[in-house]
């Protein structure tokens, strides 16, 4: 784990207490919002050692958090918290080069904290944002602070608030020289993996942080610009597709086959212990084993069953197209979030709609199914993620290396999972792999579950249980695989309604065709 920083390594200046009573020159970093990721991480900072300036637009918010983690309860790490109720107070208290990091929400909050903030920094002081921001912001922000002689950091951060606390999985992206600034400390406060398993490190505590000698920090510089936030985008979209994909089983299996949620939440705990072992399934099955406190009914049967969104699903998609880049499967979550929501069509379809009549399925059969069906879907949902990331990458010249993305998603974040140590040694063997389900050991899990996988879908539409991201996946997989598909018929269409050319299988490079569909079907070449 890295050392964390000392006041002579950081700065040289005289440590004093200005005329206001604020000490000047002790902290190591600001953080700016004190909400549960900012207070979560400033607290992580102090326990591996760091004096964390902290600021927030609430005072009250500042004085909780002093109260209930006074200075003397980190002299064991050598860390502290030291208010900075205002920015030029939270300004005069940090070391140089100065480093302050906002988790503020969004848009123009972050905008706002910027603006106030950026006039009062010196060239070569560094502004870390680890907020949600779309990565267009990041593009814009990082150009305008440029030009000021100021570092900016578009930093990807993952892992809920126990992750922020314990360790994160972080993605920074931005210059190098930017990264540098800020290495130590955010390699220090990141979750821990096991070098030879890849498996999280877990049981850190308040003032006792992980402490392994050689594990792996789960981050890495991401790359130029606004790679780091492009990718926590990406992150959240092959979330949405695994939450989707998980609900979807569990669908299958209470409404399709009749099981109650205790008992799928066995089969969740048991699938846990294989190769969906992964934080989602995890809490999958804590989720289903719980029971309403005033009624006592199974928990998932008293919420109400429409899925909330904050927006970095849909960016995914939207950022997908605009790359021409498939990702069908994150799609579908977005949507069937979107369907969840629609109330008002839901009624109305209920009314006019009847149930299907279909038996109950064979619990099972399908049962043994669905853990093979849920694996192969997952790699599907990484293979889209990765393919949208690596054409970003290209297009922007972000040189973004797979295999260190795969390895600090390993822990700290929200989809980590077992199966990403593959994922990083299918990178590591093939840097620029057009599409995970080319690399052999993903090509084999495929095939393996290939028939499972097949039935599963087949269930769900025989009785009646929408399964939208899990067929779009099967779909996904055959389209890449198939020799030939209809898009052939689809240009002929084009061609014929619209005069938009054609090209044949042998014909050369760059050369087009039109046929005279509606004279003598002559066929042209268009150069």
């Amino acid at each position: 784990m890295p050392t964390p920083p000392t006041h002579a390594d950081t700065h040289t200046d005289t440590h004093a207490e200005s005329s206001t009573g604020v000490e000047t020159g002790v902290a190591d970093i600001a953080m700016v919002g004190l909400g549960v990721m900012g207070r979560s991480l400033a607290l992580n900072l102090a326990d591996h050692g760091f004096t964390v300036a902290v600021n927030d637009l609430h005072a009250d918010s500042i004085d909780r958090l002093l109260a209930s983690n006074p200075a003397d309860s980190f002299k064991q790490t050598g860390g502290r918290l030291v208010a900075a109720p205002d920015h030029a107070s939270m300004i005069a208290t940090l070391k140089h080069p100065r480093r302050v990091f906002l988790l503020v929400p969004a848009g123009k909050p972050t905008d706002m904290a910027i603006d106030a903030i950026a006039p009062l920094l010196d060239q070569g002081d560094t502004i870390i944002d680890g907020g949600n921001a779309h990565w267009n912001d990041t593009a814009r922000r990082s150009e305008a602070l440029a030009a000021k002689g100021l570092h900016f950091i578009g930093c990807g951060v993952s892992g809920g608030e126990e992750g922020a606390r314990f360790g994160p999985s972080l993605m920074p992206g931005g210059p190098a020289e930017s990264y540098a600034a800020v290495e130590p400390m955010l390699t220090a406060v990141a979750a821990k993996v096991d070098p030879k398993t890849g498996k999280p490190i877990e049981g850190a505590e308040p003032r006792k942080p992980i402490s392994a000698a050689g594990a792996e920090s789960c981050c890495a510089h991401i790359g130029p610009g606004a790679s780091g936030h492009f990718v926590k985008m990406v992150h959240n979209g092959i979330e949405y597709a695994d939450m989707q994909l998980i609900a979807e089983i569990y669908d299958l299996l209470r409404r399709g086959c009749g099981m109650e949620p205790a008992a799928i939440a066995d089969a969740f705990a048991a699938w846990d212990a294989g190769p969906l072992d992964s934080f989602l399934i995890e809490i999958t099955a804590d989720i289903l084993r719980q029971t309403d406190p005033q009624s006592d009914k199974p928990f998932v049967d008293i919420v109400h069953d429409a899925a909330g969104q904050k927006g970095t699903g849909r960016w995914t998609s939207l950022a997908a197209l605009d790359l021409g880049v498939a990702a069908p499967t994150v799609a579908e979550a977005v949507f069937a979030r979107a369907v969840s929501a629609s109330d008002e069509e839901r009624r109305a379809a209920q009314r006019a709609l009847p149930a299907p009549a279909a038996p109950a399925g064979d619990a099972k059969a399908i049962l043994a199914d669905c853990e093979h069906a849920l694996l192969a879907a997952k790699i599907i949902a990484y293979a889209q993620g990765f393919a949208i990331i690596r054409a970003a990458s290209h297009e922007k010249n972000w040189s973004i290396d797979g295999s260190a993305l795969a390895a600090i998603w390993r822990g700290g974040c929200i989809i980590r999972a077992r199966l990403l140590e593959d994922i990083r040694a299918a990178f590591t063997a093939d840097r620029d792999l057009p599409n995970l389900v080319a690399d052999p050991a993903m090509a084999a899990h495929l095939t393996s579950a290939e028939p499972a996988w097949r039935r599963t879908v087949a269930a769900g539409a025989t009785l009646g249980v929408p399964i939208p991201a899990l067929s779009s996946a099967l779909s996904y997989y055959d389209a890449l695989r198939a020799p030939r598909l209809p898009a052939a018929l689809i240009q002929g269409q084009r061609d014929h309604f619209g005069a938009h050319t054609y090209k044949r299988i042998e014909s050369p490079a760059g050369a087009s065709y039109h046929l005279n569909w509606h004279t003598d079907r002559a066929e042209h070449r268009i150069d």
